[in-house]
């Protein structure tokens, strides 16, 4: 088959590759259809995610037909299925409390040394997104091996395009998590750094849990007017100072509460951020955190702060004393996207949530190396990439 494969910083190509197969009962393979590209992708593609090796294949935002099963598996051939990026058990003490993104089983054993050793815990397992989690290959495939086939995917109700379903792999439940974890309140105004895809469904979803107000935080215009849609209130952190601009807004109180979906990459002239720029190319440290000190910085006393975005290793300059003497709490974590798709999907149905706005682009599998690289380097005008594959054929 034909997969989209690392090979090392600003390198990826679609390679033949072998065909994925049965190894679990529970095991089922899904001939893809429909497959994003992810912000966090590029984070791989920028050589920030340790545990790459050539050959990997990318994707963890995929759906499509199932075509054969394990005998354990309860789906079954030609259902059309949103496969989540968190590789799940269901029966582990964590899934059991429907935290599947810390399961104990999606990462088999052999790879949980690394993770151990770095969080004090395993990392579970996430397709196409390093050794780190579990070496798995990734879904911007024709084909994809699925494990724990009874827990993870999500049967698609016939009359859905693969466009209003897709997000319910990973930015979706993300978004949503994002403003759940925020607790908000009727009547709060809300905060949110970063509008690239889970930034934006954050966003959305803030005002459906109940936000008077949200302010959202970018520099690139177009995606200000897209949350703009939502009717969010916005600021271009290159023409206005954030923090100003929110005391401002807020009467000098602050955000009752404020996500980060912005996350290691960082960018913006700022002082902080161009230390921490050097430090990585320098191999002295390595994530950009110049948002999520922003963002506890600007947040009211008391208030909340959710942080969806990736963070991968040790940080400095982190305002721990703000934080504390605010008050603040913080959630975060990996998305436990089984855990949300069955509502969101509801949610799809009866209307409450679109997700199609997002897509700027559809490209063939062929040419993934080309939206990486516009992904990359056009975050203005690429909102979200769908690969498909067999488009180029077709369309040849």
């Amino acid at each position: 088959m034909r997969a989209l494969t690392w090979h090392g910083k600003h390198d990826v190509r679609v390679d033949t590759v072998d065909d994925p197969e049965i190894l679990n009962p529970r095991d089922a393979i899904i001939k893809i259809s429909s497959t994003a590209i992810c912000g966090s992708d590029l984070h791989l593609y920028d050589g920030y995610i340790p545990t790459m090796k050539a050959g990997d294949i990318l994707g963890h935002e995929f759906m499509g037909e199932v075509v054969e099963t394990g005998a354990k598996s309860t789906l079954k051939k030609g259902q059309r299925v949103v496969v989540p990026f968190t590789i799940a058990c269901g029966s582990c003490y964590h899934c059991g409390k429907h935290q599947y993104s810390a399961c104990d089983n999606g990462n088999p054993a052999d790879n949980q040394d690394i993770g151990q050793e770095m969080y004090g815990q395993p990392m579970s397992g996430l397709f196409g997104y390093s050794h780190l989690t579990g070496g798995y290959a990734g879904g911007q495939a024709e084909y994809v091996r699925v494990p724990f086939s009874d827990v993870g995917p999500i049967v698609v109700p016939d009359g859905l395009e693969d466009d209003q379903v897709l997000f319910l792999s990973d930015i979706l439940p993300t978004g949503w998590q994002a403003a759940e974890y925020a607790d908000i309140e009727p009547g709060d105004t809300v905060a949110v750094w970063g509008c690239g895809p889970v930034g934006l469904f954050a966003v959305q979803s803030a005002f459906l849990m109940g936000a008077q107000r949200v302010i959202a935080i970018d520099h690139f215009p177009h995606r200000l007017e897209l949350a703009k849609r939502f009717g969010a209130e916005t600021i271009n952190y290159e023409e206005s100072k954030t923090y100003e601009a929110l005391m401002e807004m807020t009467g000098g109180i602050g955000p009752d509460a404020v996500i980060d979906a912005v996350g290691l990459e960082a960018h913006g002239f700022f002082l902080d951020n161009v230390v921490d720029q050097i430090k990585a190319s320098m191999f002295l440290g390595t994530d950009r955190t110049h948002s999520i000190r922003q963002a506890i910085h600007a947040c009211r006393k008391g208030g909340r702060v959710s942080m969806p975005a990736v963070y991968g290793g040790f940080v400095d300059k982190f305002p721990l004393g703000a934080f504390m003497e605010k008050g603040l709490t913080l959630k975060t974590g990996q998305t436990s996207v089984q855990h949300y798709m069955p509502a969101l999907l509801n949610a799809i149905v009866e209307g409450k949530i679109d997700t199609t706005f997002l897509i700027s682009h559809r490209m063939g599998l062929e040419d993934a190396p080309k939206g990486y690289k516009m992904f990359h380097e056009q975050q203005n005008e690429v909102t979200k990439i769908v690969l498909k594959p067999g488009l180029d054929r077709v369309a040849a």
